[in-house]
């Protein structure tokens, strides 16, 4: 197994104002640089991109936008693009969590857009995918993760994968406090994996850092992060806590599997 660098996301969403945003930035960056091995990106509101970029500089931390249109500068009235996102100081984009993708109903194929866009523009992308409760108790769990894989990385070409993570969310545990065990989501990250060599090839999909979104807190996090296929998670809640976020990242470095 390839040495995939452990990898932990916070995603802001819709929460902060510009000096708190700025504080917990700095509590994060501080708290990262004793944790080496783990790449660290955050993800604040856009309006505070700037604010958290100028935080962040010197440090090891990656600064994320929550999302970019599809499209490229123009007549796009309220909409963002990732070129205005690089120029921010982004790096890396979020495509696809599913507060987005079913509580605004973008579909695959605007997602795959959004995708291009980024990767188009010279920004990572962690791409989310995840299954509703209705779909998991009807067991289309599998269904619907090598749909959303397979529809989303299309026209992706090969040499642009190492520019990509994946980042499983359940959408049934996704603020809701329920987490699925780390056996269970261990299985979907390896049938994700598996898809991606289907499409590609087995080093490449060996290659990908695959994450674990859905209610990760310092509790949990340990256990699913020691699983052979989880690199690490998408954080929405707790990091909006430094101390806990911390505590996230410390179990990345300490539990991730690594070759």
């Amino acid at each position: 197994m390839p040495d995939r660098t452990p990898c932990v996301g916070g995603n802001w969403k819709m929460n902060t104002r510009a000096a708190d945003a700025g504080a917990l930035a700095k509590s994060v960056a501080d708290g990262a640089a004793s944790v080496p091995g783990v790449e660290v990106i955050l993800f604040p509101p856009a309006i505070y991109l700037q604010e958290v970029a100028g935080t962040l500089s010197g440090s090891s931390v990656a600064l994320g936008g929550q999302d970019a249109s599809e499209q490229s500068d123009g007549a796009w009235t309220g909409q963002i693009s990732a070129g205005m996102l690089r120029d921010v100081g982004c790096t890396h984009l979020l495509v696809g969590h599913s507060e987005r993708r079913h509580g605004l109903g973008e579909q695959d194929a605007l997602l795959n857009a959004k995708l291009h866009a980024g990767l188009e523009a010279g920004l990572d992308v962690m791409l989310c995918i995840g299954e509703t409760l209705q779909e998991r108790q009807a067991d289309r769990t599998a269904d619907v993760v090598v749909e959303q894989v397979q529809a989303d990385l299309a026209n992706v070409p090969m040499e642009a994968l190492s520019s990509l993570t994946i980042a499983y969310e359940p959408v049934w545990a996704i603020g809701t406090g329920l987490t699925a065990s780390p056996e269970d989501a261990q299985a979907v990250h390896a049938l994700v994996r598996q898809t991606v060599g289907s499409l590609y090839d087995g080093t490449s999909a060996s290659a990908m850092r695959i994450l674990y979104g859905g209610s990760v807190k310092p509790g949990n996090a340990a256990d699913l992060f020691a699983q052979a296929d989880i690199d690490g998670g998408l954080i929405g809640g707790a990091s909006l806590d430094a101390e806990q976020f911390q505590a996230i990242v410390e179990a990345a470095g300490q539990s991730c599997c690594r070759s």
